[in-house]
C-alpha cells in the first residue's frame, strides 16, 4: 500500500509542475482533447496505462 500511495503522489507532483509551468499549454491540450472521441481517449488511456504497468515491472523484476 506504501508503494501504491507513493505512486499516486508522484503523478500528483508531475502533474502539478506541468499545470504550474505550462498552464495555457495545458489549457490548450484540454481544448483538443475535447475534440477526440469517447473511444480515442479510452485507447489513449489504456495505452498509457499499459506502458506504465510495464515500466513499472520491468523495475521491480
Amino acid at each position: 500500500m506504501l508503494d501504491f500511495l507513493t505512486a499516486v503522489g508522484l503523478v500528483l507532483v508531475l502533474e502539478g509542475i506541468l499545470y504550474a509551468l505550462f498552464p495555457a499549454g495545458m489549457q490548450r491540450m484540454m481544448e483538443q482533447a475535447l475534440q477526440l472521441s469517447p473511444n480515442m481517449l479510452r485507447k489513449g488511456g489504456l495505452i498509457a496505462a499499459l506502458v506504465g504497468f510495464a515500466i513499472v515491472w520491468m523495475i521491480r523484476s
